[in-house]
């Protein structure tokens, strides 16, 4: 495939979720590939002084009601995780891990599925174990290769070149050198890709 959308984002953010459930079929339908690019939210709002929403009560409490909209909308399940923020860590350190390999899909999913349908605390190790356990992933080799130096440089690379190149929060995506940030942005990701040659 010529054209690609590269979707950079952090299972810790609700807008990546909401992004997530729709860009595989969006992609698919103009003849895309998806290139995926986790990232480290944390790193980026560090690095260019954003913040989560969340941070500004007003502004919390109305993403909330938004987010819920888009999932009406996109008809997908969707729950404000009680336990937000999480530190995003080690789960994304697992996607940079699993990237590229066919057990990277099903890691990110059930992620998400556990962060933002099920309202778990992803924070907890304990947690972790028991929600990628059960989705089939030996617990004892993830615990090695998120503390893989490898694997941390990669998380790390891919969140600098996101800074790079202008991104300051989650879900941002390019097609080309055109950035969209956010998952109310899909419209304008979808037509660029059917202009696209």
């Amino acid at each position: 495939m010529s054209k690609q959308v590269e979707f950079f984002f952090d299972v810790g953010s609700p807008a990546s979720y909401l992004a997530w459930t729709q860009i595989g079929a969006l992609a698919e339908r103009h003849g895309a590939e998806v290139v995926y690019q986790p990232m480290l939210l944390g790193g980026v709002f560090k690095a260019t002084g954003n913040a989560s929403p969340a941070t500004i009560p007003a502004k919390g409490r109305y993403t909330r009601v938004d987010f819920q909209r888009f999932a009406r909308r996109y008809g997908v399940p969707f729950q404000h995780n009680p336990f937000f923020p999480i530190n995003t860590m080690q789960l994304m350190r697992g996607a940079a891990a699993y990237l590229g390999t066919d057990r990277f899909l099903p890691y990110v999913e059930a992620v998400f599925q556990a962060m933002w349908v099920d309202g778990k605390d992803m924070g907890s190790p304990e947690v972790i174990a028991e929600v990628l356990g059960g989705a089939g992933f030996d617990v004892t080799e993830l615990l090695q290769k998120i503390n893989d130096p490898a694997v941390k440089d990669r998380l790390r690379q891919i969140t600098e070149r996101a800074i790079e190149r202008g991104v300051f929060g989650a879900p941002t995506l390019f097609v080309g050198e055109e950035m969209f940030f956010g998952q109310d942005r899909l419209d304008f990701v979808e037509q660029v890709l059917a202009e696209a040659r």
